[in-house]
């Protein structure tokens, strides 16, 4: 089941400094992220290999998980929570707001193979 993970943040007068360093439970193989969404749902869909980290580190918007026994609703509205989703979680992202970037962090490099879109029955 997807679970949040607070990242380490070192804060002075300076400013913030968030780390992501031996928190994760995969190597890093591929980085991206999703910006300037309109009103769209992003994802809608599992993995058969890739674990993925999500945070957003800016802005906000909100991520629907089924697991195939339990639904949930994760909010990401600040850049040191960081959402892990396992590969049985079938996820989808929406509610951006305007000035959201969502940074998704991935065990694997990109295989088309990889995706699952069915939806689990609830």
């Amino acid at each position: 089941m997807a679970y949040i993970v607070d990242l380490k943040t070192f804060t002075d007068k300076r400013g913030n400094l968030t780390v992501i360093e031996n928190v994760l439970p995969f190597p890093i193989k591929r980085i991206f992220y999703i910006y300037g969404v309109d009103d769209s749902v992003r994802g809608g869909h599992r993995h058969r290999k890739t674990i993925q980290a999500a945070i957003c580190i800016q802005g906000k918007c909100r991520v629907y998980n089924h697991n195939g026994e339990k639904e949930e609703f994760f909010d990401l509205d600040r850049p040191y929570k960081c959402l892990i989703l396992e590969t049985r979680d079938w996820h989808e992202m929406g509610a951006f707001s305007e000035d959201a970037i969502l940074m998704v962090l991935a065990s694997e490099n990109f295989d088309e193979k990889d995706y699952i879109f069915d939806r689990y029955d609830h």
